[in-house]
């Protein structure tokens, strides 16, 4: 029942929390060439702002995933976005690149939202309906990312770039609000002791299918998190296209997405979680290789590099929500730690491939390491999910 703290969330909820874990990473994107001059700094330190927001979104995610399976869903949920919104503030307020990437650090904390909300899924539903669900909810997901950096690139052109914080400010006060009267709670088993679940841990980590799973949405995403690392500079220095002209163009990997997680909500209970795992794959290996043989031919322009990311968000929209439903059926008990490892090795490895394409690219000043990387990180993605499928047919047992 909707608005109903008593009950489980309604999926409007579930998107809500998703998108706004998105929404906070990526708003800000086409600010960040002004946000240089602001602070009188270099580009590759106010990068810092993606790549350290990366990093610390994997360590939230790792302690969130536990401390949910321990005290709960909704307390955990409801403390995060408190700090989250005292830490855009803080962002809001910055007068030094210091105090910002600070404070830029402190809203990793809706990283919370991210696990739990694929924790609270998983409490709701078995694996193959859990994917399907999934899918529905990043669908609906997708369309932050589609239009937050239009929006951010809106307040730049017009307003400033503090602008865009506030009205980050804004929504985190919504949500908040939404989760304190829809988020009932859905974790049945949280009054486990913390010794109880760490005797789950061994058969969690010993599982090859599970690491399988968690490296081939780690490689996949991979591809998405090096565009966000290294596509403003792309757009701004190699295509000096306009802020909000590269709003627009950020918005088209997010358009795939939201295709991806519509196809996997209607066949994933259909054709298994594999094939559309490994199908996703492919679809990222078609759409950067084609980009990159563009480029080295001479053809390519800022439509073909950004066209064929559209590509990765389909692949992104075919591999994550079946891969997080992989995982997260290994042992459904800690099925919130199995989550926040996930997602810790997600968007680690994100964080990681966003600040080598930023650093790169301030060197070598072409598209052509960003292209390569994000490349190589679909290919490893496919490798991982062959490994796993091979894997079943070998042994026949999620578990192992």
């Amino acid at each position: 029942m909707f608005l109903n703290k008593n009950t489980a969330p309604h999926i409007f909820t579930l998107i809500f929390m998703s998108s706004m874990s998105v929404l906070s990473m990526s708003v800000f994107l086409p600010s960040l060439p002004s946000m240089t001059e602001f602070f009188k700094t270099d580009y590759s330190l106010v990068q810092l702002s993606v790549s350290l927001y990366l990093a610390c979104t994997a360590v939230v995610q790792l302690i969130a995933g536990p401390l949910s399976d321990y005290f709960g869903r909704r307390n955990i949920v409801l403390a995060a976005l408190i700090l989250l919104i005292l830490a855009t503030i803080g962002c809001y307020f910055a007068q030094t690149i210091e105090a910002f990437l600070f404070f830029r650090v402190l809203q990793a904390s809706i990283a919370t939202l991210m696990a739990i909300s694929r924790a609270i899924v998983r409490d709701m539903a078995t694996p193959e309906k859990a994917a399907s669900m999934l899918g529905y909810v990043t669908m609906g997901m997708s369309v932050a990312p589609m239009i937050a950096p239009s929006i951010g690139g809106f307040f730049e052109t017009y307003y400033n770039w503090q602008a865009t914080f506030l009205f980050v400010i804004i929504l985190s006060i919504g949500l908040f609000l939404l989760c304190w009267f829809d988020l009932g709670e859905t974790n049945k088993v949280k009054n486990k002791s913390l010794r109880e679940q760490i005797k789950e841990y061994p058969i969690l980590f010993s599982s090859r299918r599970f690491w399988g799973y968690a490296f081939a949405a780690a490689f996949s995403t991979g591809t998405f998190f090096a565009f966000l690392g290294g596509a403003p500079f792309v757009g701004s220095k190699v295509f000096n296209l306009a802020p909000t002209t590269m709003g627009f163009l950020f918005g088209l990997p997010a358009l795939g997405f939201f295709f991806g997680n519509f196809a996997t909500a209607r066949f994933s209970m259909r054709v298994g979680i594999d094939k559309m795992i490994l199908l996703g794959t492919l679809f990222q290996i078609f759409g950067m290789g084609m980009s990159l043989v563009i480029s080295l031919l001479g053809f390519g322009t800022a439509i073909t590099f950004f066209g064929f990311c559209i590509f990765i968000g389909i692949g992104n929209g075919l591999t994550l929500a079946n891969s997080t439903a992989g995982m997260l059926s290994i042992r459904p008990a800690v099925a919130g730690t199995a989550s926040g490892i996930g997602g810790s090795i997600q968007i680690g490895g994100g964080a990681a491939l966003a600040a080598i394409a930023g650093f790169l690219l301030t060197i070598s000043e072409s598209a052509y390491p960003l292209q390569i990387i994000m490349f190589l990180s679909a290919f490893m993605g496919f490798v991982c999910i062959v490994y796993v499928i091979r894997r079943a047919q070998i042994v026949g047992d999620i578990s192992i």
